[in-house]
């Protein structure tokens, strides 16, 4: 009768740490010689609503981009940028049609 119990709570435990061991990280990829292009906004939001789904993903990247231009009004409000200027400069920001940054 102990050697079930013992199948149980061995597969049990297995269960449990099987999938810690599963997510660990892979080792960092060599160094390219490109050079890395800074995330916008809208694709640190989109990576973050990567695994929801339906109304979840919508309601997380709704969060996110409104928190997004949020940021990037105090921003271009520190930079004193005003008008077109402004509006522009938070496009770019968050990663809308805006002129591409320089």
């Amino acid at each position: 009768m102990k050697l079930p119990l013992a199948a149980l709570a061995a597969s049990l435990v297995c269960l449990i740490v099987a999938p810690v061991f599963a997510q660990t990280t892979p080792a960092p990829a060599a160094p390219t010689a490109t050079v890395p292009v800074p995330a916008t906004k809208r694709v640190t939001c989109l990576a973050a609503a990567q695994n929801l789904k339906g109304q979840d993903k919508r309601d997380q990247m709704q969060l996110c981009m409104a928190q997004a231009r949020v940021d990037c009004l105090k921003q271009a409000i520190d930079q004193k940028i005003v008008g077109e200027a402004r509006r522009s400069a938070i496009k770019t920001c968050v990663g809308g049609d805006g002129p591409e940054p320089q």
